[in-house]
């Protein structure tokens, strides 16, 4: 396992680039994810505007306005932050680096450097708006395609889908979420995510982006659907690579001949939460993670990875075909919780009510909206895809 970008490169190829330690391997997968998400989406919101299912919205801004307190106070926090931890990791980069995650959530900075980057960013922000300065300031009116908000509804979806996956995963593990405020210096703000979390409160917050902005919400999950599928499925590599706990229960029986034994059952050395025994069988020993698991279990982020893969193809090669709008979502809905539902079976995870966990309760609830949905749109004039574009 690779618990960082640092450790990967260090293993795989022998540089030693000490810095790449901030870059956790889990969140480069995560990054990664919402890069292919806005792709994906990108592409199907230009394909809904050149079947004239989607238009543009018009967007009013003041041109010419001197920079509001409110502007400078953001760039002046913005520069505090990146002035007080970044000085500190070039002076003090040995200390930081050795636990980056404990370094980022403590209260260790260098005060001087973030208020001195405060006040050049404060300055900056005032400076640009100062030579945009008119006497009289006017409002304009800028025409937004669809396809242009890409970028803005990944945003939004990332931000509130870490705060969402952190949320859920603090409602399994409420110790976790007393110890995030009572021992911050232990505390892991990037591991320790519930994926379903992440999935409910950010569908909420992009439909409801879609809707002050002009997209029929029902398009926009169309279009958004595959992406999210291929963005779960690129997440649960970071799963895999980083060893974050995401894995099943032990699995001790031989591997069928089919199947390479990695695929069938791994004990995760170097995994990124530092659980098991110590790792002394001669394999590479990373410091600060050296640890195996005592017995080998089944490797659930990789099954995921795969089903997952394979059902953005159904939902990829359907996009065009299925009708009324809505109904590649609604399919989305259930196929993301059919498989979640039965990998639950042999993965480790949080009890809520007798031997069913968190998940298998959103995964049956995604499955009964899911075929609700569908069957609701058949039963509604709705908004199509329209024809079918020719290949």
């Amino acid at each position: 396992m690779y618990p960082t970008i640092y450790h990967a490169l260090l293993d795989l190829t022998g540089i030693d680039i000490p810095i790449l330690r901030v870059l956790n391997s889990f969140g480069f997968f995560v990054a990664l994810a919402f890069i292919l998400a806005s792709w994906t989406l990108g592409r199907e919101l230009r394909r809904m505007e050149s079947l004239g299912l989607l238009g543009v919205t018009v967007r009013r801004t003041v041109v010419g306005e001197a920079a509001k307190p409110v502007e400078l106070i953001g760039q002046a926090i913005l520069g505090f932050v990146l002035g007080w931890k970044g000085f500190y990791l070039v002076t003090h980069s040995r200390e930081a680096l050795a636990s980056p995650p404990a370094f980022l959530l403590s209260g260790k900075g260098d005060v001087i450097a973030g208020l001195a980057v405060a006040a050049l960013f404060i300055w900056l922000r005032w400076r640009a708006k100062e030579k945009a300065k008119l006497e009289q300031p006017r409002t304009e009116e800028v025409k937004v395609a669809a396809h242009e908000h890409a970028g803005n509804i990944t945003i939004t979806a990332g931000i509130w889908g870490l705060i969402g996956a952190k949320l859920f995963h603090w409602l399994e593990n409420p110790d976790e979420f007393v110890a995030f405020f009572t021992a911050p210096d232990s505390a892991d703000i990037i591991t320790g995510l519930t994926m379903y979390g992440g999935l409910i409160v950010a569908g909420f917050m992009v439909i409801r982006y879609f809707r002050r902005n002009g997209i029929p919400a029902l398009l926009g999950a169309d279009a958004a659907a595959p992406g999210v599928m291929l963005a779960y499925a690129v997440g649960r590599i970071g799963c895999q690579v980083s060893g974050d706990g995401d894995w099943g229960v032990v699995n001790t029986s031989p591997a069928p001949r089919w199947m390479p034994d990695w695929l069938w059952s791994y004990d995760y050395p170097n995994n990124v939460n530092g659980i098991g025994m110590p790792l002394l069988d001669g394999r590479p020993c990373f410091e600060g993670y050296c640890t195996v698991l005592p017995e080998p279990v089944f490797p659930t982020p990789l099954y995921e990875t795969i089903a997952c893969l394979l059902l953005f193809g159904v939902l990829w090669a359907l996009r065009k075909r299925l009708r009324p709008a809505g109904s590649i979502f609604f399919l989305f809905l259930f196929l993301n919780g059919l498989e979640r539902f039965f990998i639950e079976k042999i993965r480790v995870n949080v009890h809520v009510i007798g031997n069913i966990t968190q998940a298998e309760i959103i995964a049956t609830l995604l499955m009964i909206a899911g075929v609700a949905g569908m069957l609701w749109l058949r039963r509604k004039q709705s908004p199509n895809h329209g024809p079918q574009e020719a290949h």
